[in-house]
């Protein structure tokens, strides 16, 4: 069995978001960068079902040079080769077009993406990736078990779970309970040394198609100073809350 998996490069969670002086581009100064934790999720999956089940596991991203220290930390995790596209990635479209374009003849059984990146959290990707290959898609899925050509996912709906049998080849979008945190694989020294030596393929991208561009950006507004009423001023609390915080 190939798996494909699609990780993104993405900024901490802890990172300070900063603009350009004209609002044009994200400022990438300072950033640390880690894989995206939903794929994070995707990648564990695959790495589970290399060790039953003897997979083979691919790792694909489309970006710069600048992301490869976290396409290498996806081959310490346990992938056996990654393909690097070499654009800087504009949109969900072109970014999906590249994926789909290294996955139309690499014979893969299954493609697992996260659900969507944590930084623009588009959630459109995966969705593209299968419309354009024309395979059957599965999002949100909390569960995966694969039996021959057969997989059966588990993803939440409104108000429970659904399960659904799928045919193979297929995509899977997954997300927070695809496997268990505590499952999640930290690298360890014997796995980042092996990860030097393993195969990183860098393509050039097939198109250079973009369908949205962003214009401008703008930071969240920074929140306003807290004000403490004593409990016995009710008649101040209910003045703020009508004339200054207008929710009443």
């Amino acid at each position: 069995m190939k798996i494909l998996v699609c990780i993104s490069s993405v900024p901490d969670t802890t990172s300070k978001i900063n603009f350009t002086a004209d609002k044009s581009a994200f400022d990438k100064n300072g950033i640390q960068w880690v894989i995206n934790p939903l794929d994070e999720f995707a990648l564990t999956k695959a790495v589970k079902l290399q060790e039953s089940q003897g997979a083979s596991v691919t790792v694909i991203n489309v970006g710069d040079a600048a992301t490869e220290p976290v396409i290498r930390k996806a081959l310490a995790i346990g992938a056996n080769d990654a393909v690097r596209v070499n654009l800087d990635p504009k949109d969900s479209y072109s970014t999906a077009k590249e994926i789909a374009a290294v996955a139309q003849n690499g014979g893969y059984d299954l493609i697992l993406c996260g659900k969507e990146s944590i930084d623009y959290n588009g959630g459109s990707v995966p969705g593209m990736v299968a419309q354009l290959l024309n395979k059957p898609f599965v999002n949100a899925s909390v569960g995966l078990e694969v039996n021959g050509s057969e997989a059966t996912a588990v993803r939440e709906i409104e108000g429970g779970k659904e399960t659904i049998s799928v045919k193979l080849p297929a995509v899977f979008a997954g997300q927070k309970g695809l496997v268990d945190e505590k499952d999640l694989i930290i690298p360890n020294m014997r796995g980042i040394m092996s990860a030097r030596t393993k195969p990183l393929q860098v393509v050039e991208p097939a198109s250079s198609e973009v369908k949205v561009q962003g214009v401008s950006y703008d930071s969240v507004p920074p929140r306003a100073a807290v004000k403490i009423v004593s409990p016995d001023n009710l008649d101040e609390l209910v003045r703020l809350l009508h004339e200054e915080a207008k929710v009443i």
